[in-house]
């Protein structure tokens, strides 16, 4: 049986950050993480904010985690954030820190000046177009360090145990890094619905990425690569093909599984489970081929 890990309340908060479903006892080289999907906010958080909930919730990929479930019956260990997006994001680099956010930056601390950040959505999101500006006030070094120290670390480092333990155990591993978007601007042909990520050949072999397409073809959604969303920090920092840890990122269109209201649709949540579950399930088994267990 799967394991269930609770990682310790951060300090802001009395509900553990993220959940690990599987680790200890892989059934399946795939690990599926979650990271935008959470929806608790603690009271700090909203006392912090300028702006109601509701316009926080929009940094969500809303309902992403319950895209997982067949996947997560089928075998592949899940590490799924709980602990809202608004209070630290879990794809950004720990550097990519916009100075607004924080007051008194120490001086030789490294910062990362991204495109993202620019925009205002750094490590910690800072400002949305729909909205302006979030907060009422930036944070402290202090504050700032202990979200680094208490959510992002932890979490990246349990992403990156799941995957050694598959590794040992299988050989290799992939990470599906699941992730949801709105609907893209129609553009020449059909409109993408479902965009795979691999930082343009960085973060997964060729077979593997070939295998992933080949999925998304034979579940007939209309799909892209790389654009507009080739994958973040979780890829870069995870995909490593050279050892056969291999990334990929998965974006859906919430409209494929949420309705108007913004809440779930069963019939559409269970086709869009299912497809990740085959992903899963495809690309698993890609690993037990002798031309990825060695680097390509």
């Amino acid at each position: 049986m799967p394991a269930t890990l609770r990682l310790a309340s951060l300090s802001m908060t009395r509900v553990a950050p993220f959940e690990i479903n599987g680790v200890l006892y892989p059934r399946s080289p795939v690990v599926i993480a979650v990271a935008h999907a959470g929806r608790h906010y603690p009271q700090g958080l909203i006392d912090m904010a300028r702006v109601p909930i509701k316009a926080l919730q929009g940094l969500e990929d809303r309902h992403a985690d319950a895209l997982i479930g067949t996947a997560a019956r089928e075998g592949a260990t899940t590490i799924v954030v709980s602990l809202a997006r608004a209070a630290i994001d879990m794809n950004r680099d720990p550097r990519e820190i916009d100075p607004a956010m924080v007051e008194d930056v120490r001086p030789g601390r490294a910062l990362l000046q991204t495109q993202k950040v620019r925009g205002g959505l750094g490590l910690i999101p800072r400002r949305l177009a729909s909205c302006g500006e979030l907060w009422h006030r930036r944070l402290s070094e202090d504050e700032l360090d202990r979200r680094i120290a208490e959510v992002h670390h932890p979490y990246h480092q349990a992403v990156a145990d799941a995957l050694e333990a598959a590794r040992a155990v299988y050989g290799g591993a992939i990470l599906i890094d699941c992730h949801s978007m709105p609907t893209l601007p129609a553009r020449s042909g059909a409109r993408p619905q479902i965009v795979l990520g691999d930082r343009f050949g960085k973060s997964a072999s060729p077979a593997i990425i070939h295998d992933a397409l080949e999925v998304l073809k034979r579940h007939d959604i209309p799909h892209g690569r790389n654009q507009p969303y080739a994958g973040g920090y979780t890829l870069e920092r995870h995909g490593q093909p050279a050892r056969g840890v291999h990334a990929v990122q998965i974006e859906f269109d919430r409209a494929l599984y949420m309705g108007d209201d913004g809440e779930p649709v069963v019939e559409a949540v269970s086709r869009c489970s299912r497809l990740l579950a085959d992903l899963s399930l495809t690309l698993g088994g890609r690993l037990g081929r002798d031309t990825l267990i060695a680097a390509e």
